[in-house]
């Protein structure tokens, strides 16, 4: 396996906690002052949410990702790669960090296909192409990834250019897709729990696949875990941590033992 980018990290800002995230910002700009090349992948569900119901749409669900249909594709495409996008970067730079947002559109960065017709424009990952990202890296940015992304392979005439992908994948298939050594996912929960309820400090990706399995792992947990089976699979250690914790990203980074820890079974 390729050795990992050292000090290259990706940070999921979870939708659950993108209103209150200004020590998550502090943190990014920390790590940026003392040599982390940072990635910021955000959510917004949210406010996903809330606008839709201001549209007198109700939001579905499955699995802890977003039935999307053409209405709801306009609202998430406004709402993530707009507000929440320009919010969030906007934050940064405020704090007096260098951050340009981006979406999954922008240099072709995810290219995407329709999951299931079922669930609408809710895409997968078909192939990340980071070259935006690096090259925003390169001249000192930070860059703020909103997840709406294109919609290439198998399109059918008439079909919407854009595609819904849940923020937990694309953090997953970019830090694979860059070999990143750490991926963080900033939630409102306190970690990984077994089937007692018990805390999971230190996990294995085929602990991981069982908790998929068996139907432990549910709601929002599924895609962070799927996500964190890409990325581990690549080589890079995943970390779910508490966000409303000051200065999560911080401890997460230096080791802290708080969260879980997801890494792959050396062979």
């Amino acid at each position: 396996m390729d050795r990992q980018k050292k000090n290259l990290v990706v940070i999921k800002l979870g939708g659950s906690i993108i209103d209150s995230k200004d020590s998550a910002v502090a943190d990014i700009l920390r790590l940026s002052q003392i040599g982390y090349r940072v990635v910021l992948v955000h959510g917004g569900a949210k406010l996903v949410t809330r606008w839709m119901a201001d549209q007198g749409v109700t939001a579905e669900f499955y699995q802890g990702e977003s039935i999307t249909d053409a209405k709801s594709l306009s609202v998430v495409t406004a709402v993530l790669a707009g507000l929440a996008n320009k919010e969030t970067t906007a934050a940064l730079i405020d704090a007096g960090a260098k951050a340009a947002g981006v979406s999954g559109v922008d240099g072709s960065l995810i290219a995407g296909r329709v999951r299931d017709p079922k669930l609408g424009y809710l895409g997968d990952v078909v192939k990340v192409n980071p070259q935006v990202l690096e090259a925003l890296l390169d001249a000192g940015f930070i860059p703020v990834v909103a997840p709406v992304s294109l919609n290439t392979e198998g399109r059918k005439q008439g079909d919407p250019l854009l595609l819904n992908i849940n923020g937990d994948t694309v953090a997953g298939e970019i830090a694979a897709a860059m070999k990143v050594e750490k991926l963080v996912f900033l939630t409102d929960v306190d970690g990984i729990r077994d089937a007692s309820g018990n805390i999971l400090t230190d996990i294995t990706t085929e602990q991981v696949e069982e908790l998929l399995s068996s139907g432990v792992a549910s709601g929002g947990m599924i895609p962070k875990l799927k996500a964190c089976l890409i990325a581990a699979g690549a080589g890079t250690t995943c970390r779910i941590v508490d966000g409303r914790i000051p200065h999560a990203i911080i401890d997460a980074i230096g080791g802290s033992r708080s969260g879980s820890t997801i890494t792959a079974r050396r062979r």
